[in-house]
C-alpha cells in the first residue's frame, strides 16, 4: 500500500437538480474477491497498483460508506431497439463519485451490479460473473486498440447467488469513463417537457467536456456536431475492426462517443456483413452491417430531443455532415489497414473487389487483416490459404501487390514493402478478443480458475505484439466458437 496516494474526488453530477437521479447506497455482496485489479489504470488515479485491501476495498466494493462518494442512481429514457421507453435508468449500477487522473482528467466512477434501485423494473440490481469479465476483458480488448471506450478499474466475484438461466455468482464491475451521460438523459428530460433542466445538462456538458464551446456563437449547435463527429469516428472504428456492438439504444449512446455497456457484443470472425451477435434482435436491427446506419438513426433521436435549444434547420444540416465524415473517417481507418496511404484513381474498384471477395467467402476477417501485414517476411500463400477459393484470392492479392507498389511517401520516393507492413502491424491485431476465448475464460472461472482472464487482459492491452509464448490466442477460433449469439445476460 506504500504506493497509496489520495485520490482527488468530486461528485459533479450529484449537484445537478433530484430530477436527475435519485441517491441508494450500494447493498453489498458476501465474501467479495478481486478477480482483476487494472494496475496501470489505478496508477493514473493515485490508487494502489496491487489489489486495494482492507478498508479501501471495502469502500470500492460497497461495503462501506466512503465520506466523499455520493452513490447515485442516474434516471434517463431511450429507444430501445426502435421504440421509447420512458421507464429506464441505472437499474444495477451506482455512479460513485469522480476520480481525477494524473493528467487532470475527471473520470466517473461506477459500480455495476451494486443491487438494486429506483430503475431497478423487474431486475435484481446485480451482475453475474460471465457478463462482468465480458465487459472488463472487452473495455480493455477496444482501449488496446485504441478505440474510445469505458475501461474497467477492477472486477470482483462473491459468494451471493444470482439467478439467470442458472443460478450464478454475483460480481461487481468497476467502470471508469469520462461520462455517463447518454443521448437517453436528453431524451428523458424533452419528452417530459424538462425544458429548463434540459438546458442546465447541455450546459453542464459543454461546461464539462467541451468548455471551449461555451463562447462560440451557437454553443448547442457546436455540441450537437461534436457529437456527431465523435459517433462517426467511434463507428468507423467498430467497423474497421469488425465489432459489433448487439444493442445500439439510444440509452447506451455515448455523449463523449466512446464505446459504452458491453453486453452482446462479438467481433468478426468469418466476415459477413449481416452478423447479429445478439439473439434477442430477432429482426436484425443491429447487424454489423446496420450499425452505420444505427448511429445516424440514434443521432436523429437526440437531435430531435435537442430542438428546444437548436433550430430544425441546424439539427438537419449537421446530420446531413454524418455520412460523408463517417466515410472519411473509414476509409483512413481502411487505408491505414492496407498499407494504401496515397490515394489513386483506380482504388475505389479495388476496395469494392475487396469487399465482394471478403464477403463472397467469408475468410476469417481479422487474420486476413494480420496476414497481409506480414506480406514482407512470409509468403503469400498465408494469404492465400485462408480461402476455399484460392484462385479468386490469388487473383485479388496479386491485384493488391501490384496496387500497393505504387506507394510513395512524402518525397515522392518508393515506399518498401518492410515499410509498409511495419505499418500494417501497427493496426491490424495479431489478438482479438473472439466470443469462444472470452467463454473459455468464463468456463475456468466459474470453476475458480481466473488465470485465463489475466492471460487475456495482458494480451489485448498490446494486440498488435508478437507474444510468441501465446501464439495459440492468434490462431483460428474453432467451428463451434464461430458466430456465436451472446445474450443481454451474457
Amino acid at each position: 500500500m506504500a504506493n497509496y496516494r489520495s485520490p482527488v474526488i468530486s461528485n459533479r453530477f450529484a449537484q445537478l437538480p433530484a430530477c436527475f437521479y435519485h441517491y441508494v447506497s450500494p447493498q453489498p455482496l458476501d465474501n467479495t474477491q478481486w478477480i482483476m485489479w487494472n494496475s496501470v489504470l489505478a496508477k493514473q488515479f493515485g490508487l494502489p497498483t496491487d489489489a486495494p485491501i482492507g478498508e479501501l476495498k471495502q469502500q470500492l466494493a460497497g461495503e462501506v460508506e466512503h465520506s466523499q462518494f455520493s452513490p447515485l442512481a442516474m434516471k434517463y429514457a431511450g429507444h430501445q431497439f426502435g421504440v421509447y421507453n420512458p421507464d429506464l435508468g441505472d437499474g444495477r449500477g451506482l455512479l460513485m463519485g469522480e476520480l481525477t487522473d494524473s493528467k487532470g482528467r475527471v473520470f466517473d466512477l461506477h459500480l455495476k451490479g451494486a443491487g438494486l434501485t429506483p430503475y431497478s423494473r423487474m431486475g435484481d440490481g446485480r451482475a453475474v460473473l460471465r457478463s462482468t469479465i465480458r465487459e472488463y476483458l472487452c473495455s480493455e480488448a477496444m482501449a488496446g486498440l485504441g478505440i474510445a471506450t469505458t475501461r474497467a478499474l477492477g472486477m470482483l466475484v462473491s459468494d451471493t447467488p444470482v439467478y439467470r438461466e442458472k443460478q450464478e455468482r454475483g460480481a461487481l464491475l468497476l467502470r471508469m469513463a469520462e461520462s455517463h451521460v447518454r443521448f437517453g438523459h436528453f431524451e428523458h428530460l424533452f419528452y417530459t417537457n424538462q425544458l429548463t433542466e434540459l438546458t442546465l445538462l447541455a450546459d453542464k456538458v459543454i461546461e464539462w467536456y467541451w468548455p471551449e464551446l461555451a463562447n462560440v456563437e451557437q454553443p448547442y449547435v457546436a455540441m450537437f456536431e461534436q457529437v456527431m463527429d465523435s459517433t462517426a469516428l467511434m463507428i468507423a472504428q467498430w467497423q474497421a475492426v469488425g465489432f459489433c456492438h448487439g444493442v445500439m439504444n439510444t440509452d447506451n449512446m455515448s455523449i463523449l462517443g466512446q464505446t459504452f455497456d458491453y453486453g452482446p457484443f462479438a467481433f468478426l470472425d468469418d466476415y459477413d456483413p449481416s452478423y447479429i451477435c445478439n439473439h434477442s434482435d430477432y429482426q436484425g436491427r443491429y447487424a454489423f452491417n446496420q450499425q452505420p446506419r444505427i448511429a445516424l438513426w440514434n443521432l436523429s433521436a437526440l437531435g430531435h430531443a435537442l430542438s428546444s435549444l437548436i433550430e430544425k434547420r441546424e439539427i438537419e444540416a449537421i446530420l446531413a455532415k454524418y455520412e460523408s465524415r463517417l466515410q472519411q473517417y473509414y476509409s483512413a481507418q481502411m487505408r491505414a489497414k492496407l498499407g494504401l496511404n496515397n490515394t489513386l484513381q483506380e482504388d475505389g474498384d479495388f476496395f469494392v473487389s475487396l469487399f465482394e471477395l471478403l464477403e463472397t467467402t467469408h475468410v476469417d476477417y481479422p487474420r486476413f487483416m494480420r496476414e497481409l501485414s506480414n506480406l514482407d517476411n512470409q509468403s503469400p500463400s498465408n494469404v492465400i490459404d485462408l480461402f476455399v477459393d484460392r484462385d479468386s484470392a490469388k487473383t485479388w492479392l496479386d491485384r493488391y501487390l501490384a496496387r500497393s507498389s505504387k506507394e510513395v511517401d512524402e518525397n515522392g520516393d518508393s515506399i518498401t514493402a518492410k515499410q509498409r507492413c511495419d505499418q500494417m502491424r501497427k493496426v491490424n491485431p495479431k489478438y482479438v478478443f473472439r466470443n469462444y476465448l472470452a467463454q473459455q475464460a468464463i468456463d475456468k472461472a466459474e470453476h475458480g480458475d481466473f488465470s485465463e482472464i489475466t492471460t487475456l487482459a495482458k494480451l489485448l492491452a498490446s494486440p498488435y505484439d508478437e507474444h510468441p509464448d501465446y501464439e495459440s490466442y492468434a490462431k483460428l477460433p474453432p467451428e463451434w466458437g464461430k458466430g456465436m449469439e451472446i445474450s443481454c445476460s451474457s
